[in-house]
């Protein structure tokens, strides 16, 4: 019996997947638990429809990754923090001070976990702190950090 897989089946298949299984299992098991549907025409125009909507979801998603890409690889966003002798910060910038900043000054809303900081930034001074916004867009974001006294 054909069955559109609803989740993935450990040992079958994984979600959106058409496969054969046995008509028990199918029936008693696989059916009865939401793990899948029966495989006819009305489940396959749907199952079609969803994974239309998903492409052009990621499409848009990608899309927008770029322009926001090239709006982050053009300007250089500058981070004012008080700083003590040699430029030494009290404190650091983490992460989420420089999504704050990107908002602010480049009007790139930007997830603070999608920027590559290894540590905090302790010294001031230019930096350039890669930025994941998306699995195929990775852009180098240019920081500026001013010592105030």
């Amino acid at each position: 019996m054909k069955v559109i897989l609803n989740q993935d089946v450990k040992g079958l298949g994984k979600e959106g997947e058409i496969v054969n299984a046995s008509e028990g299992y199918a029936r008693n098991y696989l059916i009865p638990r939401g793990l899948a549907i029966e495989a006819s025409e009305k489940n396959l125009k749907i199952l079609d429809a969803k994974k239309k909507a998903a492409d052009d979801k990621a499409r848009r998603e990608l899309a927008q990754a770029r322009d926001a890409g090239e709006r982050l690889s053009r300007g250089v966003v500058r981070i004012r923090a008080r700083a003590g002798e040699g430029g030494k910060l009290f404190g650091s910038i983490t992460a989420k001070d420089i999504a704050d900043a990107v908002a602010s000054s480049l009007r790139v809303e930007i997830d603070k976990k999608k920027i590559e900081l290894e540590e905090p930034i302790k010294v001031a001074g230019r930096y350039t702190v890669p930025v994941r916004l998306h699995p195929q867009v990775t852009v180098d974001l240019r920081l500026e950090v001013v010592a105030e006294t």
